[in-house]
């Protein structure tokens, strides 16, 4: 797309840039060329290293079962030797605060870098991108096929790319899903039609979400559909690092020989390649500004970089910098916005780590029998029934005894010795007998002490013992 330059004075180009409602269309397919360089480099490195953790986490093994299981049918997660309950829900709040403020602190920093190195949508819509250049060639051969009539060569490519696509997709689901059950269990009844309805179903909804998101959809999700484009704006500054196309150097653009002066042609660094446009996963030009569809992934520096050399002109006409470097002045690194992000998530870190430091993994609840207030036994005793429910959180069996306290002398009538597997809730009726006379009130308070056979685990419950 041509855009008109006016040269206003010796340091300062005015760019007339397009309509933006006619620039992009999410209709328009986008065929992105492949490019090479350090930023593409690294940003493949890194995917495949996610990608690598993605999928090996779910198969490790820790104490005999799956060391990373989400297990939201039965409430509760497992995370190596750590097992959260329904009770332990501000453990997986405040990981979720310390990773959107440390999404935020980065973004202050660096722009969009998680868009483009590291958010699943961008590392699997690379991955079908590749499958799609392997079987249909580079960008013009792909222009060339989709326009040319359907043959046999154009179906067998694109047949063999959908197919290439679904399996991606259908190992992708198996294994998301498998963070939630039975990884090895999953793999094998799927495969031998045994698995259950639930499991089918989620396997087969991911697999069409990632079909559909990192092979169909790919920039639209990114540009219209991620609440993460729209609001990132309130986190940039002059000072956010960013992907950005220095004007005053650049322009006027327009082509010329690699031995020509552009000076003498009153030209600037740019050739007008249009290079930068092609290489774009999200189909913009980074020559019109800053732009919320930017993912920061680095594709535009590495083929500007790539003309700069072949030009003999100095690299950096498109690069990871600041708007205040732009305009001459100098970046500040430690500003308050992105101070006060670190010292939000460093402090909710603290929190987090105080909390899982502190937590005991034992939960006991007492349920009073609410059919019968008392009871009067054959020695004259008060008794009360109850029922403690006792969960162990921890991964092994424990033992467990339990005492009571509140009065000067009590009876515990029931198992107040018992072993509970890891991660099972165990129910155990309790009655309690008093002597009358030392029932000073009608409602007084008994409090259940329950104690692990080592004495490093303690919890205590409170409940009311009635005599009229």
């Amino acid at each position: 797309m041509e855009q008109k330059v006016k040269v206003m004075a010796a340091d300062q180009v005015k760019i007339e840039r397009p309509d933006p409602n006619k620039q992009y269309s999410p209709r328009n397919r986008i065929y992105v060329r492949d490019v090479k360089g350090s930023f593409e480099w690294f940003r493949r490195s890194f995917g495949f290293i996610l990608l690598a953790l993605f999928a090996g986490i779910p198969w490790l093994q820790y104490n005999g079962d799956q060391a990373v299981l989400l297990d939201i049918f039965n409430q509760r997660f497992r995370i190596f030797g750590m097992t959260l309950w329904p009770q332990d829900l501000t453990i997986l709040a405040w990981i979720a605060i310390v990773s959107a403020f440390a999404l935020f602190f980065v973004t202050t920093l660096f722009g969009r870098v998680w868009c483009g190195f590291m958010c699943p949508q961008t590392v699997w819509t690379f991955i079908f991108m590749w499958f799609e250049k392997k079987i249909e060639g580079t960008r013009n051969q792909r222009m060339s096929l989709d326009k040319r009539a359907w043959d046999f060569d154009k179906v067998w490519r694109k047949t063999l790319k959908h197919v290439s696509w679904l399996i991606v997709a259908l190992l992708t689901a198996l294994i998301f899903v498998g963070y939630f059950t039975d990884i090895r269990a999953l793999f094998v009844n799927f495969f031998t039609l045994e698995a259950s309805f639930w499991a089918v179903f989620f396997v087969l909804l991911f697999t069409f979400c990632t079909y559909g998101n990192a092979g169909w959809m790919r920039e639209i999700m990114c540009t219209h559909m991620c609440p993460y484009a729209r609001f990132q704006s309130a986190m940039f500054d002059q000072d956010t690092i960013t992907v950005s196309y220095d004007a005053k150097r650049g322009e006027p653009r327009g082509g010329r020989s690699r031995k020509a002066d552009p000076k003498e042609l009153g030209l600037g660094s740019c050739i007008d390649c249009n290079l930068c446009v092609q290489v774009c996963p999200t189909g913009i030009d980074i020559r019109n500004g800053l732009q919320y569809e930017c993912i920061n992934c680095g594709s535009c520096v590495d083929a500007c970089n790539e003309i700069m050399d072949k030009m003999n002109y100095e690299r950096g006409l498109i690069s990871f910098t600041t708007e205040r470097n732009l305009q001459g002045g100098k970046t500040h690194t430690f500003r308050f916005k992105a101070v006060g992000y670190f010292v939000a998530m460093v402090v909710i870190s603290g929190l987090l780590v105080w909390d899982i430091a502190t937590r005991v993994p034992l939960e006991v609840d007492t349920l009073r029998d609410r059919n019968q207030l008392y009871t009067i036994n054959m020695d004259g005793w008060v008794q009360n029934v109850y029922t403690l429910k006792i969960l162990n959180k921890s991964q092994l069996p424990q033992e467990y005894t339990i005492a009571a306290t509140g009065f000067e002398s009590l009876q515990l009538i029931g198992n107040t010795e018992l072993t509970v597997a890891g991660g099972e809730v165990a129910t155990v009726p309790i009655t309690v007998a008093v002597d009358p006379e030392l029932v000073t009130e009608r409602v007084q308070q008994i409090t259940f002490i329950v104690r692990s056979s080592d004495g490093e685990v303690e919890q205590q419950h409170s409940s009311s013992f009635i005599y009229e």
